[in-house]
């Protein structure tokens, strides 16, 4: 463990948990470059830390009551074969298609989040209610098994794209979405693990580390974000996401 290491996972787990993604897009990157981790490996240890760091921050914006669950179990499920499937393709994957492919993903998903937060009159979001209609239902289930694919293939937990089908899909208020994301997101990207699990090498020793100190970040980031104006939240998230991904591009 370096100093470097040991501040970008902190950061890492920051950003997951104010954020309800962005983890994987960080981790990903900060793995391959800051620890020199080879590409399919980064992939699969980013898929673990970061599904037992959502984990972690699921569980405190649970006891805040920022969780709708129903939305996550109709999501979630479909998302979860979908990405087990994607990490048994990525093995026949090149490594810089996979790279490219994430970090044309992160710009698409940077557009998503700065939707709409650059008008002066912010109309309040109606209280949330439950998910009942069909139409919204299959949608959930179409952009699951989306998320799913690419959690696979790419090594993304799915937040920045999950958040944004969570807020204009499902109609969930942005910290709601937060929350209902790192339950997703907890699901997908162990699903997409145990996909690549018995097919590449995994350092044991730096997950510990690096989840643990990530954990940290997390409940520190989870605890912020309610103090965190909404529209803020997605414009941080759409500016992270066009600078990783343009690094990924510039250094693959």
């Amino acid at each position: 463990m370096t100093a470097i290491g040991a501040t970008l996972a902190l950061i890492v787990g920051f950003v997951l948990g104010l954020l309800g993604g962005g983890g994987s897009v960080l981790t990903v990157p900060i793995l391959i470059y800051a620890l020199h981790v080879p590409v399919k490996p980064a992939i699969a240890t980013s898929l673990f830390v970061v599904g037992l760091v959502a984990f972690i921050g699921f569980l405190t914006h649970a006891r805040q009551g920022t969780v709708a669950k129903r939305v996550a179990f109709i999501f979630g499920p479909f998302a979860v074969v979908a990405a087990y499937a994607g990490a048994r393709i990525a093995r026949h994957v090149p490594a810089d298609a996979q790279l490219v492919l994430f970090a044309l993903v992160g710009l698409a998903g940077s557009v998503m989040m700065f939707r709409g937060t650059f008008r002066k009159s912010q109309v309040e979001p109606a209280p949330y209610k439950p998910v009942t209609d069909v139409r919204t239902v299959l949608l959930l289930a179409v952009e699951g098994i989306g998320v799913g694919l690419l959690t696979g293939l790419i090594g993304v937990g799915g937040g920045f794209l999950i958040v944004p089908a969570l807020v204009f899909v499902a109609k969930l208020p942005m910290r709601l979405a937060v929350g209902t994301s790192l339950l997703v997101i907890t699901m997908n990207a162990m699903s997409g693990f145990a996909g690549y699990a018995g097919t590449v090498p995994i350092d044991w020793t730096m997950v510990g580390w690096f989840t643990t100190i990530a954990a940290i970040g997390s409940i520190t980031g989870t605890l912020v974000s309610k103090r965190v104006p909404q529209r803020r939240l997605k414009q941080v998230f759409g500016v992270l996401l066009i600078g990783v991904s343009l690094y990924v591009l510039y250094r693959r």
